[in-house]
């Protein structure tokens, strides 16, 4: 584990201030969605976006001039009307001078079910640079290829591989479902009940959900910063990939967690769920598969 690692206890909003200018190679984050958890108060969508102006401005002076800023954003839904939080702060981030290189959809099986409206069942990630010369590691992140047999058809490569022998490019959609790693997709679960990462967050995401930002996006011995902790999802990669971690948190249990989380971590004892491991599919047996009101 790199030495050169800290957990600040206080506010992101202040201590973003006190980092030295262009020193950060990669900030990821999943800031709170003002939707009244207990971490957080529930303000009017106008009120809640207008610290986070002043602040990405100066997070634009802490990015170094080659580095990225990958962002988790959901949707703010007031008396029924949801307003996608990704379309607001890309205004946010434009106007500080960034800009976007991917808007990726992270799909997901289970969450919250809607009465008056469909379920979602998707969060954004936007990935914004500070310039136009950024890192890139693409070869760090390929998928296989869909149709590995297939040839070229026409001259002069007639009858050689049409596909890239390093894989292929993964897309903007990371679907969380049933495929993993090893297959066409990249397997992204929520962290519930029964997920071996799992802690008192009520909205924690996963490990692998960090982890292709922080391959594709740094290497190792680069510095990222996290300014909304929580319970340390991204610190977990990051430590597991050799990078050296600045993180923000303002609560002190959540602090508390991380840090035994990372005590564990060091120790070989932190339960991650292994990239690609295949999300249980119900065979149909299971008293719950069955429907009790079909004949």
């Amino acid at each position: 584990m790199k030495s050169l690692y800290k957990i600040k206890q206080w506010d992101s909003f202040e201590l973003i201030n006190k980092i030295k200018d262009n020193s950060v190679d990669l900030v990821i984050t999943s800031p709170p969605y003002n939707v009244g958890k207990v971490y957080e108060k529930k303000d009017k969508l106008e009120k809640y976006l207008e610290p986070y102006k002043q602040f990405t401005k100066t997070l634009f002076e802490k990015v170094s001039q080659t580095w990225s800023v990958c962002r988790q954003v959901g949707n703010y839904i007031e008396k029924g009307e949801v307003y996608p939080l990704d379309i607001y702060f890309y205004d946010i981030f434009k106007e500080a001078g960034f800009k976007l290189r991917n808007r990726i959809i992270r799909h997901f099986e289970h969450g919250l079910h809607a009465q008056n409206r469909f379920s979602g069942r998707y969060e954004t990630i936007l990935w914004f640079t500070k310039d136009d010369e950024y890192t890139f590691n693409l070869d760090a992140v390929r998928v296989p290829s869909k149709y590995p047999g297939k040839l070229h058809y026409k001259w002069p490569k007639k009858w050689l591989p049409s596909w890239n022998p390093l894989w292929k490019n993964p897309s903007d959609f990371w679907k969380t479902l049933e495929e993993d790693w090893n297959s066409l997709v990249w397997d992204i679960p929520n962290v519930k009940s029964n997920h071996p990462e799992k802690t008192v967050h009520p909205c924690q995401f996963p490990v692998e959900l960090v982890q292709r930002c922080i391959l594709a996006l740094t290497k190792e011995g680069d510095i990222i910063l996290d300014p909304f902790l929580w319970v340390g999802s991204s610190i977990i990669w990051a430590v597991l990939q050799n990078r050296i971690w600045l993180w923000f948190e303002y609560d002190k249990n959540f602090i508390d967690i991380s840090k035994k989380r990372l005590q564990q971590l060091e120790k070989g004892e932190l339960k991650i769920r292994k990239l690609g491991t295949p999300i249980y599919q119900p065979t149909g047996k299971e008293k719950a598969s069955q429907n009790p009101f079909k004949k």
